[in-house]
C-alpha cells in the first residue's frame, strides 16, 4: 500500500511539473507574439530570410575606446559575414568573419585562417545572439525551446522576461518592454576570441522602422558588467537572399 501510495504522489508531482513547464511556456509565447506584434507583425517578420546593416561604434579594450565601423549580413543562422574596420594604437585594423553553414574563416590583415570545429561552433552562437533578438519568429521553431522567467527591470522600464535554449543547448535571457513588447536586454555566457568566458549583456534601445520592420539602432555591451561595445545602427535592409558569394572564404 505504501509502495502505491509512493507511486500516486511521484506521479501527480511529475503530472504537475509538466503542467508547470507548458504553462511557462505557454506564457512565454504570449511575450514572443506580442513581441512580433510590437516590431512588424509576425508575417512580415518571417518573410525576413537575411539582411545586412552597417554600424558605427566605439569597442573598449585596456579602459581605452577604439572608433570602428562594421558592415554585416546574414542569412538563416548559418551563413554569416561581418566586416570591421578600426585603428588602434595609431594603426588601421581591418578584419572579416565569416560562416558558410559548416565552413567559416576569419582574415585579419591578409592573414587568413580557417576555423575549427570548436570556433565555428562558437560563432554560430554568436551569431544566433544577434540574429534571434531583431527578428524573434525562430523562437516559434521547433530548434528553441522557451520559457518565461519573470519580471525585472531594464534600468527604468518593467520588463518581462524569457529564456531561451536553442541549437547548441546552451540558454540566453531575453527581457521585453512590459509596456511596448519590444526586446530590451539579452544576457548569455559567451566566449571572446581568447577562450575567455564572459557574461555579456546586451540592450537595445532608439528602435527605428526599415522597411515597415522595427529594428534598434543602438546596441551597447557589457562583458561582466564592464563595458564592451557601444553600436549605432546607421543602415539596415532586411532581405530575402543575398548573393552566394557573399559567404565564401574572404580574399
Amino acid at each position: 500500500m505504501m509502495r502505491l501510495a509512493s507511486g500516486l504522489v511521484l506521479t501527480a508531482f511529475v503530472l504537475g511539473q509538466a503542467g508547470s513547464a507548458r504553462a511557462d511556456e505557454k506564457a512565454a509565447m504570449a511575450i514572443v507574439d506580442k513581441a512580433l506584434k510590437a516590431m512588424g507583425g509576425e508575417e512580415k517578420l518571417a518573410k525576413i530570410k537575411a539582411a545586412s546593416w552597417k554600424t558605427k561604434g566605439k569597442l573598449r579594450i585596456n579602459d581605452a575606446d577604439s572608433e570602428f565601423t562594421t558592415h554585416t549580413s546574414y542569412e538563416g543562422l548559418d551563413h554569416y559575414r561581418a566586416q570591421f574596420e578600426g585603428e588602434f594604437n595609431g594603426n588601421t585594423f581591418t578584419a572579416v568573419t565569416v560562416l558558410n553553414g559548416d565552413k567559416a574563416w576569419r582574415k585579419f590583415g591578409e592573414m587568413i585562417m580557417e576555423l575549427d570545429a570548436d570556433a565555428i561552433k562558437n560563432e554560430k552562437r554568436n551569431i544566433m545572439l544577434q540574429v534571434v533578438p531583431s527578428r524573434l519568429v525562430d523562437l516559434k521553431t521547433k530548434d528553441f525551446q522557451i520559457d518565461s522567467a519573470g519580471e525585472e527591470k531594464v534600468g527604468d522600464k518593467p520588463a518581462v522576461v524569457i529564456t531561451a535554449t536553442g541549437p547548441g543547448g546552451k540558454s540566453f535571457k531575453l527581457s521585453f518592454d512590459k509596456e511596448t513588447g519590444l526586446p530590451l536586454r539579452l544576457v548569455a555566457d559567451v566566449i571572446g576570441f581568447g577562450g575567455e568566458e564572459f557574461t555579456q549583456e546586451t540592450l537595445y534601445s532608439d528602435y527605428k522602422a526599415y522597411d515597415g520592420v522595427q529594428h534598434a539602432s543602438k546596441v551597447q555591451t557589457k562583458r561582466d558588467g564592464v563595458s564592451f561595445m557601444e553600436l549605432q545602427v546607421t543602415e539596415f535592409k532586411p532581405l530575402d537572399k543575398l548573393p552566394a558569394d557573399t559567404f565564401a572564404e574572404p580574399k
